[in-house]
C-alpha cells in the first residue's frame, strides 16, 4: 500500500522501486495506492477481507498509524511491514528498520520476522509512536505552511519557530489513579516508543511491549530554557532537567480547560471533550522487524 504524498511526495517516488524489489525477492503481491486522506483503512480492510496477513505501507507514521488502527479494527492476526517514505518515520527508528534503502525494507518484508509491540490508545484511536499535546502540535501544524523543507529538517525549522510564539497550556494529570496535579506546561508527550519529531529520542528507555506508555512534561519555561531543553531533547538527555517531569504508566488522565487539539503519530485531531484518557494496549500489533532487533 502507497500513500503518494507521504514526504511531500516521494512516497510517489517509491511505487516502482518497491514493486521491483517485490518482484526480485520473488514475492507475490498485490498494491494500491491512496487517493485521499483515510485511504489507508479503506484498502486494509479490503486487503484483509480479502485473505492478505502481511500488509506493506509506503509512507509515514501517519500512513502507518492509519493502517495499524484498520489492523486492529479487523481483529485478524496480520503483519504490518514499513517502508519509510514520509517526514519524519520516527517508529521506524525505534524497530530498526532502514530509512532510506528500499531493497533492505524488502528484505525484512521477505524474511517475515516478527515482533509484538503494545500500542496507545486515546479516544477511540489508538497510536503506534506517540501522542503530543501543546508545543508538539503546534509545530505539526506549522510544518503545513512551509514547502520548501522535508524531512527531519522541516521539523527542527518549526521547532524553532514554534520556540518564540507558543504560550502554553493548562493541563491537570492523572496517572494510574494518583492524585491529580495541575501543570503549565510546555508540551505534554505520552509515548510507547523512542523517537518523535523527526528524531527527538523522547523516550530513550521506552520499551514497546511493557505494558506501559512512557509521558514527558516541559514546564512552560522562558525562551532561553526552551531552547536548554530542545538541545538535551535533541541528544536524549532531557529527562534529568529540573524542567521536565517523567514517569511510566498503564494510562493517564488529562483534564483541560477546554477539548484540546492533539497528535497521534503526527495527525492533528481535536477531542471530543476536556477530558482525555490515554492508555496503553499491550502486545496488540505484530510488525515486520529486521532479525537483529
Amino acid at each position: 500500500m502507497f500513500n503518494p504524498n507521504s514526504g511531500k511526495g516521494r512516497g510517489r517516488s517509491l511505487v516502482e522501486p518497491v514493486l521491483r524489489e517485490l518482484e526480485s525477492a520473488g514475492l507475490p503481491y498485490a498494491h494500491g495506492v491512496t487517493g485521499r486522506p483515510g485511504d489507508e483503512g479503506a484498502l486494509t480492510e479490503a486487503a484483509v477481507a480479502k485473505g492478505f496477513r502481511k500488509l506493506v505501507a509506503v509512507g509515514g507514521d501517519g500512513t502507518w498509524s492509519n493502517v495499524g488502527n484498520a489492523i486492529l479494527r479487523t481483529g485478524a492476526p496480520v503483519s504490518l511491514g514499513l517502508v519509510p517514505a514520509g517526514t519524519g518515520c520516527d517508529l521506524a527508528k525505534s524497530l530498526g528498520i532502514p530509512g532510506r534503502d528500499v531493497a533492505a525494507c524488502v528484505r525484512v518484508v521477505a524474511a517475515g520476522c516478527t515482533r509484538t509491540i503494545d500500542v496507545g490508545r486515546i479516544e477511540d484511536r489508538h497510536f503506534l509512536n506517540v501522542a503530543g499535546f501543546g508545543f508538539d502540535i503546534a509545530v505539526i501544524e506549522d510544518s503545513w505552511n512551509v514547502r520548501w523543507l522535508g524531512g527531519d529538517l522541516l521539523y527542527l525549522y518549526c521547532a524553532l519557530r514554534q520556540m518564540y510564539s507558543f504560550p502554553g497550556f493548562e493541563v491537570e494529570i492523572e496517572a494510574d489513579g494518583l492524585a491529580p496535579g495541575r501543570r503549565d506546561l510546555l508540551m505534554l508527550i505520552v509515548a510507547n516508543a523512542r523517537v518523535f519529531g523527526g528524531g527527538f529520542r523522547i523516550a530513550p528507555e521506552a520499551d514497546l511491549a511493557d505494558g506501559h506508555v512512557d509521558a514527558f512534561a516541559f514546564g512552560n519555561v522562558g525562551l532561553a530554557r526552551r531552547l536548554q531543553l530542545m538541545l538535551r531533547l535533541m541528544k536524549g538527555t532531557h529527562a534529568a532537567d529540573p524542567g521536565v517531569s517523567s514517569g511510566r504508566a498503564r494510562s493517564l488522565l488529562l483534564r483541560f480547560e477546554q477539548p484540546p487539539v492533539y497528535e497521534t503519530d503526527g495527525e492533528w485531531n481535536r477531542a471530543r471533550s476536556r477530558e482525555v484518557r490515554i492508555e496503553s494496549v499491550p502486545a496488540a500489533l505484530r510488525v515486520l522487524v529486521p532479525a537483529e532487533s
